[in-house]
């Protein structure tokens, strides 16, 4: 079962790619594991060219469910108020917007193929980078890995086939700093790079990295290995 692409397969996805911004929206995706609706809100103003940096903008909204005679919150499957009793047939929706933003560094090369785009203009919209919508960034991904011959990939968790999507290249990436480090100071540092809230969110890389199982086999039998 393959649940994530190794780095080959990240270059080979890479060098299908039919044109500069395309790379580049491979290189950003495999190289910070940004979500693409980071990548996509990405603008010239967040790179910093000295520190070799850019600041991701997260942006998360959330609804949230209320009771519309005494707007006591209420989960998705309420159908009576806990505190009035009222039947609930309509709940009144609010979403709430959150915004977060982390600053990441970039390696040498990242920076070089972003300075190039940079200088040649770019298809701006908005200030943005790459001025695409999110359904053509993965577009991109799906006839980039198709061209590029990549499989499917097993869902860790179902065992289902899936597709090659902006999603798996954070995947990727996680993964790959997990196998480079996978101590709890390297997974902090991952969760902070990823902008997760939660550690739970990281760890799970570190579940499908397949270096917690061998980490915790390992330890059953290491008392059993001759001394001296």
């Amino acid at each position: 079962m393959k649940a994530y692409l190794e780095i080959i397969e990240v270059e080979r996805l890479e060098a299908a790619a039919g044109c500069l911004r395309d790379r580049l929206l491979i290189r950003l995706l495999s190289r910070t594991g940004c979500r693409i609706s980071e990548a996509l809100a990405i603008k010239a103003s967040d790179i910093d060219w000295s520190r070799g940096t850019v600041t991701i903008l997260h942006l998360k909204a959330r609804v949230r469910l209320s009771c519309p005679a005494c707007s006591v919150r209420l989960s998705k499957t309420s159908r009576f108020c806990p505190n009035c009793g009222m039947r609930v047939e309509r709940a009144v929706a609010e979403e709430k917007r959150r915004h977060r933003q982390r600053t990441v560094p970039l390696d040498k090369d990242s920076l070089q193929m972003l300075r190039q785009y940079v200088r040649q203009g770019g298809p701006w919209l908005e200030g943005h980078l790459f001025g695409l919508s999110r359904g053509h960034a993965w577009r991109i991904i799906r006839d980039c890995a198709e061209r590029a011959k990549l499989g499917h990939l097993d869902n860790p968790e179902t065992g289902q086939a899936r597709g090659i999507s902006p999603h798996r290249l954070r995947d990727a990436f996680a993964v790959r700093a997990v196998k480079m480090d996978d101590s709890g100071d390297g997974l902090r540092l991952l969760q902070e790079y990823l902008g997760h809230q939660s550690i739970t969110s990281t760890m799970r890389y570190r579940k499908v990295s397949g270096e917690e199982q061998k980490e915790w086999y390992d330890k059953l039998w290491r008392e059993e290995e001759p001394h001296g």
